[in-house]
Parts: structure tokens; sequence; C-alpha cells
């Protein structure tokens, strides 16, 4: 394995680099991209096109600390109801300006806390968005659920409406660290959450981890993710914690001098590697962990692997329409994000308008750079042939792309047999090698720690 002190001279634990969940990063997003842009993006989408759905619903009863989603707290049913309401005149609205057939690969619930609905918000969300887009068959749909917020009610209302995948969000067991996030969560309360779940007949489950939370060390992160393996999930997300509290003011909450710094992070997410590696459980890409059987595994083993703003996934298609506030789309002509502010949200599907605030349009350079990055997060490895063949990028100007980054990271690269590869000791490098291939070079100081 590569040393510390290799990881350090490389320059790990002082980088910042986007997640690349999108190229170019939602940093570069813009007003150039507007409704009547989108429209036609719409409007281009085939009949008979299978899509994926993603649904925002910003509203949670706590608001926790470390969380930089857009969210808002309430403690009354009236502003979610009224939410619901905008939300099924937007679904109505995008299904007029589509063409017929269109349906379903995936779709997700996700926020804010989606188990906040009440059952006949339920319901009656799941009924319009499957009457607009039926789901084809094998299609998934997944909710995140707060198990604060779920009971057996709408659990059941859930199940009727086709959710075949939950995730729950833990992010720490330990309660010194829950309390100094604001996120009580006993694992009690999560378990039963599970077995709430299992028992509607839902067998497919994911836990959201964090490392580099305040007051983790490796002792507490242990004991986190056996509790974790009890619960037997498909797959874990284990996010690092990104402290950004010039974003989210709410994470001024949390005391700077109990985060711990780059290298004890590294240490964290290897202490939890070793024990989801010791039960089974495959590594996906950088940050995710699967069942040998799970669709994610399958996928990456195939080659497969795909990247959007939900993080890995296994789902191959070309569209991915947001609703919600906040929520982005992506086209093949480019990324579009709905207003973040609900109130102006609202607003525009009151007055008949696409909610769109800024996106981003691709060039042909967007196109091949996205792609390569997307190679190096989800396979560790940049198929030449492939940019060759799919976007006429030959491969001495590929080369030339790749020459800096093998200067810089030659200990950990190397180029050979038409492809440009990270090592297994050199991945916790994966997003700082990305950002080089990185045509906008935004300020490192916008995006979290590379590690």
């Amino acid at each position: 394995m590569t040393t510390i002190s290799q990881l350090r001279r490389l320059g790990l634990f002082e980088a910042r680099a986007p997640r690349y969940t999108s190229y170019p990063p939602a940093t570069q997003f813009g007003p150039a991209v507007d409704a009547s842009m989108v429209a036609g993006w719409i409007g281009a989408i085939p009949a008979g096109a299978t899509i994926s759905l993603y649904v925002h619903v910003p509203f949670c009863r706590r608001l926790c600390w470390f969380c930089a989603c857009r969210t808002q707290g309430t403690q009354s049913m009236d502003p979610v109801r009224a939410y619901l309401d905008t939300l099924l005149a937007e679904i109505a609205a995008l299904r007029a300006r589509m063409a017929p057939g269109v349906r379903l690969s995936r779709l997700h619930w996700g926020g804010g806390t989606p188990t906040l609905l009440a059952p006949d918000m339920i319901a009656a969300l799941a009924g319009a968005i499957h009457a607009a887009f039926p789901m084809i068959a094998g299609g998934e749909f997944s909710v995140e659920i707060d198990p604060s917020e779920i009971d057996a009610p709408r659990m059941a209302a859930l199940a009727a409406a086709g959710m075949n995948r939950a995730s729950i969000g833990v992010q720490d067991f330990d309660p010194l660290i829950q309390e100094t996030i604001g996120r009580p969560q006993g694992f009690a309360l999560t378990a039963e959450a599970a077995e709430l779940i299992r028992g509607h007949g839902i067998d497919s489950l994911n836990v959201d981890l964090l490392y580099g939370l305040p007051h983790q060390n490796r002792a507490r992160m242990s004991d986190t993710v056996q509790k974790v393996l009890a619960l037997q999930p498909d797959r874990v997300a284990l996010y690092g914690y990104a402290h950004v509290p010039w974003m989210s003011r709410r994470q001024v909450m949390i005391p700077d001098h109990a985060l711990p710094d780059g290298e004890a992070r590294l240490d964290l997410f290897d202490t939890a590697r070793a024990l989801f590696l010791a039960d089974g459980m495959t590594q996906i890409g950088i940050d995710h962990f699967a069942s040998p059987t799970d669709g994610l595994a399958r996928a990456s083993a195939e080659g497969r692997l795909r990247r959007n703003f939900q993080g890995y996934t296994d789902d191959s298609a070309p569209i991915l329409l947001g609703l919600g506030a906040s929520s982005i789309s992506r086209f093949p002509q480019g990324y579009a994000q709905n207003a973040p502010a609900t109130g102006v949200y609202t607003a525009a599907i009151r007055a008949g308008l696409l909610p769109v605030a800024r996106g981003h349009a691709f060039s042909a350079e967007d196109l091949w750079r996205g792609r390569m990055i997307e190679m190096l997060m989800c396979d560790f490895r940049i198929d030449m042939a492939e940019i060759a063949d799919r976007f006429g990028v030959t491969e001495n100007r590929q080369r030339a792309l790749f020459a800096p980054l093998l200067e810089q990271f030659g200990a950990v690269l190397k180029l050979e047999a038409g492809a440009l590869s990270i090592a297994p000791e050199g991945r916790p490098l994966t997003r700082v090698v990305a950002q080089g291939l990185d045509a906008y070079a935004a300020a490192k100081g916008g995006h979290s720690p590379a590690i």
C-alpha cells in the first residue's frame, strides 16, 4: 500500500476537489440555461423513451446541523401539502410537454424528509407520477427514510405505491457525535425502521454513513460500522463529511476543533472499509459498498457503473428529470436546476412556467471530459479507445492531456495497454486526479476535502 507520507507528498490531505457527481460541477451552472431552452430539451425527448425521475421534498421536522442539502424546517403539514400541490402541477406540466409513451427506469424521492408525507400524500404523489410516467418492468423506486419519521401507515403507503428500495440515513451511531451534529437517532430506532421496511416486503436496503464528523475516531467508527452490518444492508454509501459553513450556515453549529484532519479522515475511511470488506461486501467506486449480488456490484464488475447526483448507479437512462425546488435534471444537451427557494419555485409553476433557475449547456468538449472523469470515478481507468470512438478525440490528444497527470501522480498512475489507470494504493487520490481533467478549474476553496 502507498504510505501516508507518499499520499501527503502527492497533496491528498490539503486538496479540495468536486465530488464529480456531474461534469461540469454544479458550481459552474449559470443563468444562460433558462426555461425556454429547457422547454426545447424536454420537447426533444423521444416518444417511448426511458428516463429516470428524482423528486425533492425539502421539508424536515428537524434540521440536522451537518446537512448541506436544500431543506427547511416545519412543524406544520400545511406548507408540505401546499408543496405537494405544486409538485402535482409540475408533473402535469412536464407530461403535457413531452411525447407519448415515456417510461421510468428509476424513481427516487429525496430531501429533506420524504417520509414526512402523510399516507394520502404519498399515494397522491406516487399515483400522479405512475399515471404520467409508468415504470418499466424491473424498474426501481427508492425513497430516503428517516427512522424518526416513519410508521406503519406511511410504510404501507410506500409499499402500496411500489417502493422496492429504501435508504436510511445513519451518519454515525455514537451518542456524542449525534449530539454534536444535531441528529439524535439511536440504533434501536434505526433497527425498528429496518424491520418495518422488510416487514412490508421491501428487501433492498441502503444505509448512508459519514466519515470525518466531529469526535469520530477509529473505535467509534468501528462500533458504528458493526451496528450497520447488523442491519444487513445491500448497499452502504460512506461519504466524507463536507464542512462548508460558508454554503450551509447551520454548519456553524459544528465545532471546527473537533473535526478530524485529513490523515485522520483517511484512517476513518480505511477502518470502515476493512470491516465492510471483511463482511463480504464489494467496494464500488470511491465510497460505496455493496453485497456481491446487488445491482451495483454487478454493474461495477461488468463495466456498466455510472455516476449521477445520487452517487453511483446502475441506471443507464440518458435523461434524469428533477422535480421540486432545487432539483437538477440531466438531458443529453445539458443540466438544468430548478429554483432552490420553494416560494420562487411555486410561483413559477403557478404561472405555468418551468421553474428553471440555472444550468449548463454541454459543449462537445464537456461530453468527452465528463466521460473521462466518470470512467475514473467508476472504474479507476480511462479507456482511450472508447473516448476516441465515441468522441473523436485522438489517442495522441489524450496522451498530451494525460502527460501533466503522469508527471504529478506518476507514482500511482500508469498509461499502458490503451488506458490510463489509478493503482489501488492511489485510489484515495481519484478526485484529485479527476480534477486534472476538469477544464473549468474552479477555485479549490469552494469544494469539499478530497478525502
